[in-house]
C-alpha cells in the first residue's frame, strides 16, 4: 500500500479521535467523569464530590448551616440534625429582691424561627453525646455538612472530630467540613464568609452566597468606619458577661469570654473598645465577683448563657447584690445581646451583636441608628424575608426591648 495513503488515513483517524474527545468534553462526557456530581473544596482543603441534585442533607451545626440553607431556599432538604442547639427555645426565670419571679420566654434559635420544620427532625448527635451512626444512616442522606468548632464537635482537630468524619465517610456518604472561627487563631467572626462560600458552592448557588457575604461585610464595615479613629484614651472598657446559673456560685458570678474568642475580637477589633476580661483563652471561663469588681467596666453586655438574661437580673436579683456598686450597673449601662443559644458570635447574625455592643459602648457615634429599624432591615437584607417575617425574627431573638429603650 502507498505509504502516503497510509499516512493520510492515520492523520484523518487521529483528527477524528481528537475531535471526538473535544466533543465529549463539550458535552460534559469526559472519560471517567461522573457528571452527576460537582467538586467542592471544603475547609480542610479536601475536594469532595457532592451530588448535583442534593435531596437529603444531614447537618452538624448550631445554626449557621441551617440559616444559610434557608437563604439558598434548600432548607427543605434537611432530614436530620446533629445539634439540639439548632432547635432551642428559651424560657428563663429569675427571682427579684422582693421575692417575685420574672420570666422571659418565647426565644428561639433564629434557624428554627426561619425553618420551623427543624423541630420535627431526628437528632443523631449533640453536645456531650456520641454520634449515633445507625440513626444517621437510617436518614439515608446524600450529604452530611459538619461544622467543626460548634458545640457538638468543639475541637477542630481532636480524635473525636476526626473519627466522626471517618465513620460517616466509611458509609460512602460525602462529608463537607466547615471550620468555624474557633478553628482559627484570631477567631475573627467575619471568617464565616469562607464557610458561606463553601455552602454556596455545595448547592451551586455561588452568587447568592456572595450576596450574603457582601451584606455581612457591609454591616461590619459600617461599624468599623465609625469607631476606627478612637484613641486609646477614648476606648471604653466592655465586659461581656454570661449570667449562667450553671456556673454561678458563692464566689463565681457566671462566665466571660477571653481575648482569643470571636466575642473579644468583635469588642476589640471591630467596635474598637477594650475587653475588660483579659484572659488569654479562645473560649469562655468562669469569672468571679472579685474579678468583675476589680475591672469596673464602663459597659456590661449580657450574652445568652444557660438562658437569655436581661439587665433586670443584674439590677434586681438578690444573688447579684454585691455588683450593684459597679459603674455600669449604677449608670444602667447594661444591655443584652439577642437570644442566640450556642455560639452566636459565629453565625450569620453576628452583625446584630456588633451593633448592640457598638451602640451601647459609643452611643454618641451611633446616635442616628435606630436599633429596631436597623435590625429589621438586616433581617430583610440577609435572609430575604419581608417586613412581617423580620418582626417575627426580631421577637424570636427577644429584641423587643430595643423598641422601648434607646441605648
Amino acid at each position: 500500500m502507498n505509504l502516503k495513503f497510509i499516512y493520510c488515513i492515520f492523520i484523518i483517524l487521529s483528527f477524528t479521535g481528537i475531535h471526538g474527545v473535544v466533543l465529549a468534553f463539550e458535552n460534559g462526557n469526559e472519560i471517567g467523569l461522573d457528571t452527576n456530581f460537582r467538586t467542592v473544596v471544603d475547609s480542610r482543603g479536601i475536594a469532595v464530590e457532592v451530588p448535583l441534585e442534593i435531596e437529603r442533607v444531614a447537618t452538624i451545626s448550631d445554626g449557621l448551616v441551617e440559616e444559610m440553607m434557608y437563604i439558598l431556599r434548600v432548607d427543605d432538604k434537611i432530614v436530620g440534625l446533629g445539634s439540639k442547639g439548632t432547635i432551642y427555645t428559651g424560657d428563663y426565670t429569675y427571682q427579684t429582691e422582693n421575692g417575685s419571679n420574672f420570666t422571659i420566654s418565647e426565644g428561639k434559635n433564629i434557624a428554627l424561627a426561619l425553618s420551623p420544620g427543624l423541630k420535627d427532625l431526628s437528632l443523631f448527635a449533640d453536645y456531650g453525646s456520641a454520634l449515633n451512626l445507625e440513626s444517621l444512616a437510617a436518614l439515608d442522606p446524600d450529604l452530611v455538612i459538619i461544622r467543626l468548632g460548634d458545640s457538638t464537635l468543639l475541637s477542630c482537630q481532636d480524635e473525636t472530630a476526626i473519627r466522626s468524619i471517618d465513620r460517616i465517610e466509611s458509609l460512602g456518604i460525602p462529608v463537607v467540613v466547615l471550620h468555624s472561627p474557633n478553628c482559627n487563631d484570631n477567631s475573627d467572626p467575619t471568617m464565616i464568609s469562607e464557610e458561606i462560600r463553601i455552602i454556596g458552592q455545595t448547592f451551586g448557588k455561588e452568587d447568592e452566597a456572595e450576596r450574603v457575604i457582601a451584606t455581612l461585610e457591609s454591616a461590619k464595615d459600617f461599624i468599623t468606619q465609625r469607631t476606627k479613629d478612637l484613641t486609646d484614651n477614648e476606648k471604653k472598657e466592655v465586659l461581656l458577661l454570661g449570667l449562667s446559673s450553671l456556673h454561678r456560685t458563692e464566689t463565681a458570678a457566671g462566665i466571660s469570654w477571653g481575648l482569643r474568642s470571636p466575642e473579644s475580637y468583635m469588642i476589640e477589633e471591630i467596635v474598637n473598645a477594650n475587653n475588660a476580661f483579659q484572659s488569654d483563652t479562645n473560649g469562655f471561663q468562669i469569672i468571679s465577683y472579685e474579678q468583675i469588681l476589680s475591672t469596673d467596666p464602663d459597659v456590661i453586655v449580657l450574652g445568652t448563657a444557660s438562658g437569655y438574661h436581661s439587665p433586670g437580673e443584674l439590677y434586681d436579683a438578690p444573688y447579684y447584690k454585691n455588683l450593684r456598686e459597679l459603674s455600669a450597673v449604677k449608670n444602667q449601662h447594661v444591655v443584652s445581646l439577642p437570644y442566640e443559644p450556642r455560639n452566636a458570635a459565629r453565625r450569620i447574625e453576628f452583625p446584630i451583636d456588633l451593633m448592640v455592643i457598638a451602640k451601647a459602648t459609643y452611643p454618641e457615634l451611633f446616635e442616628d441608628v435606630d436599633l429596631r429599624d436597623w435590625t429589621l432591615s438586616f433581617y430583610q437584607d440577609v435572609f430575604g424575608v419581608d417586613y412581617d417575617q423580620a418582626k417575627e425574627l426580631w421577637k424570636a431573638e427577644l429584641m423587643e426591648w430595643s423598641q422601648e429603650k434607646d441605648i
